[in-house]
């Protein structure tokens, strides 16, 4: 399948936040990411699956990396723990920080735009963990 023909998946909104994760991926440092239930079900999409794969694009929209997801799984925030959230390749030093930095992100002035509040966040919140790995380096010049 040619990378055109996938799709795509951003992280973040674009700026160094995105940046920083798309080379996170590429250096081989995150192999796992997260996104909050409510905004697949307010966009009307459906959870990702094991063995999708999608064209991840950087804050220019071309395809930087082709990703597969390996693992996805629905779980409470608090079910997240320390070597997950090392996986997310942030440099996150526990399951705490990464909660407070994700709980920080999808209370953002972006994400509560896009769903028209600003979620609640407690232990039960809902999250899509995924697991992927590299398929592919991006194609420079192409989308």
């Amino acid at each position: 399948m040619a990378h055109d023909d996938l799709p795509t998946l951003e992280l973040a909104f674009p700026g160094p936040l995105r940046d920083s994760g798309v080379a996170a991926i590429l250096n081989g440092e995150k192999t796992a990411l997260t996104g909050l239930l409510e905004i697949y079900e307010h966009a009307g999409e459906a959870v990702p699956e094991a063995g999708q794969r999608f064209a991840v694009l950087d804050s220019d929209g071309r395809t930087a990396v082709v990703i597969e997801l390996v693992d996805v799984r629905v779980v409470p925030i608090k079910e997240i723990d320390d070597e997950y959230a090392r996986a997310e390749g942030r440099g996150y030093a526990d399951a705490a920080e990464w909660r407070a930095a994700h709980e920080e992100f999808f209370r953002s002035e972006g994400v509560s735009e896009f769903l028209g509040h600003t979620p609640v966040i407690d232990d039960a919140t809902l999250v899509v963990a995924e697991r992927f790995r590299v398929v592919a380096p991006g194609e420079p010049g192409r989308s």
